[in-house]
């Protein structure tokens, strides 16, 4: 029952740090680049300012996971190495060095940078189809709940797609950290371009899907109970 918990700090923290990155910043990205854009570019092409806003925003995310990310998987996939972060990252940094614990970053950002382009790409499209096809009358005429269901369903199909994007980079980068001095080419041969793609692929869906759904619902309550549109609504930008 123990080894279910193990590494669960790291984890914990890791995932938090990327999150509070990943969300602040692709507000800030997406209300940047707007603004660079001017409001008659923003309407074309929109997309590729949630596009460029979530690459952005996770480029410096991952920076901030990599670190726990490392310890994690060594403390989950070799065993007795440590019980924990506290134990676990000094070990690892005094055995294999400090630049161990970014070993995984460009596989990371190959696996996450995709990963939140389609989440946040895909959310925000997903979120103006529901309005417009499926629910019956206007953002500005549903109530909080009635919204933050929307973002719910929205961020579940987000999750979808999010899954099958980074699925093979995910897979790269967990034997990464359990294989120690083992290359990306090395993963690739042993497992397969086949496996590679499919190996755990349908949990995987459903456990982002779910895990996105609620992360929205989540973000978006924040927002409403801050008093702030939810996500999804025009991009504000500064007319020039």
């Amino acid at each position: 029952m123990a080894g279910l918990f193990r590494g669960w700090l790291p984890t914990l923290m890791g995932y938090s740090a990327q999150g509070a990155f990943k969300f602040g910043l692709y507000e800030y990205f997406k209300k940047t680049y707007s603004d660079m854009a001017g409001e008659e570019l923003v309407a074309k092409y929109q997309t590729l300012i949630f596009l460029a806003g979530s690459a952005s925003a996770e480029f410096f995310a991952d920076m901030a996971l990599s670190p726990f990310e490392a310890v994690k998987v060594s403390v989950q996939t070799r065993p007795g190495f440590a019980k924990g972060l506290s134990d676990g990252m000094p070990k690892l940094i005094r055995q294999e060095g400090f630049g161990t614990l970014f070993k995984s970053l460009v596989p990371l950002w190959g696996r996450q940078i995709p990963y939140t382009m389609m989440k946040f790409g895909a959310f925000e499209n997903t979120v103006q189809m529901l309005y417009k096809y499926v629910v019956p009358k206007p953002r500005e005429e549903c109530s909080k709940y009635e919204q933050l269901t929307v973002s719910f369903a929205a961020g579940y199909i987000a999750g979808v797609f999010c899954a099958v994007v980074s699925h093979p980079a995910d897979n790269l980068v967990s034997k990464l950290n359990a294989q120690k001095g083992a290359t990306a080419g090395d993963i690739i041969k042993q497992m397969g371009w086949y496996a590679l793609f499919t190996r755990g692929l349908g949990l995987r869906i459903i456990m982002i899907g779910t895990l996105t759904g609620l992360q929205w619902g989540i973000y978006d309550s924040f927002k409403v109970a801050a008093g702030l549109p939810t996500t999804g609504a025009k991009i504000p930008t500064d007319k020039k």
